[in-house]
Parts: C-alpha cells; sequence; structure tokens
C-alpha cells in the first residue's frame, strides 16, 4: 500500500433524491439513507452539501496492488492471470470481522484519505503491469460507484475485464446501469439468516439475494464466496441453505467456502475448523454444485478445479498460485464437456 494523505474532493454522486429543507435520500444500496446537510451516509463517504449528494472518494484510493485474480477468489475467468486491484476508503457494512476495517471503517467526521488519481492512470497501469482486468476490491465498490463506473467504461473499450468484489449490497438501478461493463463479480455472501445479517454486518440479507439473482439475469459471471464463522454461520443447516440457495441459481456458480481467523471485533471467536470447510464443501458437491472451493486453509482438493463428468483434474493450485493448467478450449481434455468459465 502506498504512503496515505489527507485529501479532500466532491464529485456530485448519482442516485438521490431531494427532498424537503435540503435533505437528500440516496438510493445507492438498500440502506436508502436520508441524510441532512453537512452530514453523511452510513458508508461515511457520500455527504449532503448544501441540499446536494456528493461522492468524496471520487479518484481517491487508499489501496493498489497487483494481485493474482485467484485472490479475488475468482477461479474461472482468466485463472493465472493479473487483476490490478483497488478500492477507496467506506463500505456499506459494519461487519464485525471485517479484514480491512482500518480503511472501510472510517469515522465519518473525519477528512477522507486517499492518493489522487484518475481512470485513465488506473487504465494505463493496469495495461503497462500486464494484467488482464481490473478489480474493484478491499473495501466495498458500491460505495465509489461513480469512480468504479467511469474506470469499467474505459477499461472495457481496452478489452480489459472489470471484477466487482462485492458485498451484493446495491439496489438494482444502479446495478443495471453498471452491468453491461461488468464481466465478473465475486459477491460475499456472509450468512443466510437475516438475524446475522443485522447483528454481525449492520445489514439485511434480502437485498443481498435480490442482487445476486439480478447478477445472473443481467449475464455477470458470478462467484460466491461465503466465510465460516464458528457459533455464527457454521451449522450444517445454514450452510445447506446456501448450498440450495446457490444451486437454485445455476449449478455452474463456483462456490468458495472460507476459513475464518480473528479479527477485528470478533477476536474471541475461534477460527474455522479445517472439518467444518470439509463438510461444507460435501455438502455443496451432494447438492449438485459443479465447483466448490475451500480456502484460507490448505487442503489436497479444495483449492483444484475438477472436471464435474469425469472428474479429471484441470486446474491444480496451491494458495493464489496456478500450477496447472489443463483446460483446453474451455472443455476437459479427458472426456470434452464444456468448462463454465473464461479460460483464455
Amino acid at each position: 500500500m502506498r504512503k496515505i494523505v489527507i485529501l479532500y474532493s466532491m464529485k456530485e454522486a448519482w442516485f438521490y433524491n431531494q427532498t424537503i429543507n435540503r435533505n437528500v435520500t440516496c438510493f445507492l444500496c438498500p440502506h436508502n439513507c436520508q441524510i441532512k446537510p453537512g452530514k453523511r451516509g452510513l458508508c461515511g463517504v457520500r455527504e449532503n452539501i448544501d441540499g446536494k449528494l456528493y461522492s468524496l472518494v471520487y479518484g481517491k484510493i487508499i489501496a493498489e496492488h497487483i494481485d493474482p485474480i485467484e485472490k479475488k477468489p475468482i477461479y474461472h475467468i482468466l485463472p493465472g492471470s493479473s487483476s490490478y486491484s483497488f478500492g477507496t476508503v467506506g463500505c456499506n457494512l459494519s461487519c464485525r470481522n471485517c479484514q480491512n476495517w482500518q480503511i472501510s471503517q472510517l469515522d465519518k467526521n473525519f477528512p477522507i484519505q486517499g492518493k489522487d488519481t484518475t481512470c485513465e492512470e488506473i487504465v494505463k497501469n493496469t495495461i503497462k503491469n500486464g494484467c488482464k482486468s481490473i478489480s474493484y476490491t478491499y473495501t466495498e465498490p458500491t460505495v465509489f460507484y461513480e469512480f468504479a463506473y467511469d474506470c469499467a467504461v474505459i477499461a472495457r473499450s481496452k478489452g480489459i475485464k472489470n471484477i466487482f468484489v462485492t458485498n451484493g449490497y446495491i439496489n438494482s438501478e444502479p446495478l443495471k446501469k453498471v452491468a453491461p461493463f461488468l464481466d465478473a463479480v465475486n459477491v460475499d455472501l456472509k450468512s443466510f439468516r437475516e438475524e446475522t445479517y443485522k447483528k454481525i454486518c449492520g445489514g439485511k440479507l434480502a437485498p443481498v439475494k435480490e442482487s445476486i439473482k439480478l447478477m445472473k439475469k443481467l449475464g455477470i459471471w458470478v462467484e460466491i464466496t461465503t466465510l465460516i464463522i464458528p457459533k455464527v454461520n457454521d451449522s450444517l443447516e445454514e450452510i445447506s441453505d446456501i448450498a440450495s440457495f446457490i444451486k437454485g441459481l445455476s449449478e455452474e456458480t463456483p462456490w468458495h467456502i472460507s476459513a475464518f481467523y480473528p479479527t477485528y471485533l470478533m477476536t474471541d471467536t475461534a477460527p474455522t475448523p479445517a472439518s467444518i470447510l470439509e463438510k461444507a464443501r460435501n455438502i455443496g458437491i451432494e447438492k449438485g454444485l459443479k465447483y466448490v472451493y475451500t480456502g484460507n486453509l490448505p487442503t489436497d482438493e479444495g483449492e483444484n478445479t475438477y472436471c464435474y463428468n469425469c472428474k479429471n483434474l484441470l486446474i491444480e493450485r496451491c494458495g493464489f498460485s496456478v500450477i496447472k493448467n489443463n483446460v483446453k478450449n474451455n472443455k476437459c481434455p479427458n472426456c470434452n464437456v464444456k468448462i463454465d468459465g473464461f479460460f483464455k
């Protein structure tokens, strides 16, 4: 991460209405924040200034790295390639287990931190570093929507793929607007219980499910990640419910099941045992999902891609590295069945 400096600039936000007494209602995400003059929304980066809503993070990136695309995690789009990854401060959820809480959970009274940049510079750096995609990540791309959208439009014109790594907490109108420029998303489906979303994340489950369904309908490639947290969402019943939901979307939707490690406000919660991840993976496979992965813990099989038809090893991984990729023309070389994704 580059050195952080204090900066502050504004761009008028999209997806809001003016109401009485110069108040505004933001419609970017399901919080639908009603914001008084001089105040910010729950994300901390959209402020009402004299009756107009402004994005405070347009062109203000707090983190940028060249990452393996597997780190997102995205396993079925250009495996083994690099993705130019960046994010701004702020988030529209308040997860107690956030691993990037230092930049996502900011004090709403503080000036915005970040490094000045432009969409053109983002795309230029992507090409310069040989990256095949841009990942909008680290915090939540929804809260820096305007900047992400403008970057995605330019990137698409240069043949660069766009990836949102997101919590899925976005309303349908902004999702439909950006969809033509989005190639893939990884959605963090944190739980399948409303009470958990409310208590642990500061949000609701229902809008996330609707967003995922809409993403699939709009033709975006979707991969889903679930962080399994002991005594929070690790019951076999809930894991089975998540697997059933994903199967209902489509059996080719990859599911990444990840291990939790104590962090932020949940340092008193134990790490996830490997046995739970293995059980969850088996549940996903038994439900009929073609591609189920485990992450954050080394396993013999959980990181690899296998042919769902003949069980042939297709892509061998170690952590975020691809050791071997046997997919030929998007097909299994052993049985010639189509493997879902984009592997060129």
